[in-house]
This record gives C-alpha cells, sequence and structure tokens, in this order.
C-alpha cells in the first residue's frame, strides 16, 4: 500500500515490539535514501492483532490481499505486485 503496510507474520522468542523496531528502522533509512529525503519515515504506533484459529487466519490473509482492491490500486489481489496474492499467482501461473 502506498501509505501504510500489512504483514502478517509469526514470532517465537523475540517480542514483536522488537522486530518491528528493527524492521521499521532499516526499511525507513534504506527509504529515505531511495527517495532523498530525510526524517521520520513511519509512525510510531502499530496495531496488531494475535491470529486464533485457521479461519481466523483465512480472514486475515483475504484482508490483506484484498486491501489493494478496495484503495481502488488494483481490479483483482493478483494484479498487486507487492501482495502475496501476485507471487502466489506468479507461483501456479508463471509467465513465459
Amino acid at each position: 500500500m502506498p501509505n501504510h503496510v500489512h504483514a502478517l507474520i509469526e514470532t517465537s522468542q523475540t517480542p514483536l515490539a522488537e522486530i518491528l523496531h528493527g524492521w521499521k528502522s532499516y526499511t525507513g533509512k534504506v527509504a529515505n535514501r531511495l527517495l532523498k529525503r530525510a526524517g521520520d519515515f513511519w509512525q510510531a504506533e502499530y496495531f496488531d492483532r494475535f491470529i486464533r484459529d485457521e479461519e481466523h487466519f483465512r480472514k486475515a490473509v483475504h484482508y490483506i490481499e484484498n486491501n489493494p482492491v478496495k484503495a481502488g490500486l488494483a481490479k483483482a489481489a493478483e494484479e498487486w505486485i507487492f501482495g502475496s496474492a501476485h507471487h502466489r499467482s506468479e507461483v501456479t501461473h508463471p509467465h513465459t
């Protein structure tokens, strides 16, 4: 998404806040360098939730993959080249 990120991750011993700090620090520095800008890139806060079961997992994946469609950035989830639906589609239907 142009202004936010959805990520579905599994953690073990490392606290989520520590994972996000490292991820946001690295990607913010790289993005600022590529965009030739400086300063904060990410907002300090984040929203998280624990996946309760397989059905909740499927709904979360569906929501994440269809977010670009809802935002009008793609007509189908598979068209959004930055998303997992596109990458799964590439595996099952590679371009020749």
